[in-house]
């Protein structure tokens, strides 16, 4: 049984589904906190995803399935508001009798300093939660590999995702199962592939994440945001699983119960990036599917169980469970007990 020092996985994480009325100034609430970093899809309509967050500012929205630079859209979100976020009336966020997903993500603690590692020292800000390990940080680049910008998770991340603000760049996606010496991009089909080397081939430590050279991660005097993830017993599960082929797929012990799973096949050739969540099916089988890289509307397909400890795929799709192949995954949700052997009660 899982033990975990988080007893109330909603007060980190959270999604929230509302539709959309196309009014300015729309309220949200609901959330349960005041979110840092907010990820937002309409389910029936082909708009693309939208991300939003705090260390760069609630008007700033990028798009996770394409390559734009960040824009300042004044009609889209708003602000960040204690119990949820408002919002303008763009159609990737509330277009009339839209259904959106919008998920979560609570950071908080704020500061700022200097890049260390090799070449000039460069300025950075950042917004973090160490219990959740989460941590947002917007930083200059500096054009020089061994370049290191400090996550203040204090552990290793286990995956990061790092976007060029001011160029058309993809998504850089780092993950542990892939030893820091590959990389993919989440607005893209493509494999984790050794050519990417955007960490230096080395791993992250307690303290920093080391960048190569490359300009799409650390191109000098540009501005990059990076999102970083740490594993966190009953709360976060950041891993690999390898496919069997069957409608019998692999189960995934998380240790809790999933609420937001998101998953690529890291080996073989290129495939979609999957993304479920507990809260827009009723039960099992999860077979809400959106994808990551897409526009695409919300797809009903079976894909897993959500289980009280883990994720039993359902499904011998190719973006899910190909035979013999290995995929990369990160999961959010609740455990059973919590710190203090305090019982987590049903939500």
């Amino acid at each position: 049984m899982a033990y975990t020092t988080i007893n109330k996985s909603t007060d980190y994480f959270n999604t929230k589904l509302y539709t959309g009325n196309g009014t300015t100034d729309t309220a949200i609430t609901g959330i349960g906190f005041s979110p840092d970093m907010s990820w937002f899809k309409g389910r029936n309509n082909t708009e693309n995803h939208f991300l939003f967050d705090a260390v760069r500012g609630a008007t700033k929205r990028l798009i996770p399935n394409g390559t734009s630079s960040e824009a300042t859209e004044a009609n889209s979100m708003k602000s960040f508001d204690s119990d949820g976020f408002t919002l303008g009336t763009m159609g990737e966020v509330n277009a009339n009798s839209i259904n959106y997903a919008s998920w979560n993500w609570k950071a908080g603690t704020t500061g700022s300093g200097t890049t260390t590692g090799s070449g000039t020292d460069k300025a950075y800000s950042y917004s973090v939660n160490t219990t959740a390990g989460f941590s947002i940080t917007k930083y200059l680049g500096n054009g020089t590999s061994g370049h290191q910008i400090p996550h203040n998770l204090g552990v290793a991340p286990s995956m990061i995702i790092v976007k060029r603000l001011d160029n058309t760049r993809h998504w850089c996606v780092g993950h542990a199962s892939e030893l820091w010496t590959k990389a993919a991009f989440l607005s893209s089909t493509d494999s984790f592939d050794s050519a990417y080397d955007y960490w230096d081939n080395t791993d992250p430590t307690s303290s920093v994440v080391q960048l190569s050279n490359s300009e799409a991660v650390n191109s000098g005097n540009e501005n990059y945001i990076m999102y970083a993830f740490a594993q966190k017993t009953g709360y976060c599960n950041i891993g690999q699983y390898i496919g069997n082929g069957s409608s019998d797929g692999s189960f995934i012990y998380t240790g809790f119960a999933p609420k937001w799973f998101l998953l690529k096949k890291s080996s073989g050739s290129g495939t979609n990036w999957e993304l479920l969540d507990s809260t827009r099916p009723t039960g099992n089988p999860n077979n809400k599917r959106l994808r990551a890289n897409t526009s695409e509307v919300e797809a009903t397909s079976t894909r897993a169980d959500f289980l009280s400890n883990g994720i039993k795929i359902r499904t011998a799709g190719g973006e899910t469970n190909t035979n013999l192949e290995s995929y990369a995954y990160i999961a959010f949700g609740q455990s059973l007990v919590g710190s203090n052997n305090v019982p987590c009660t049903a939500r």
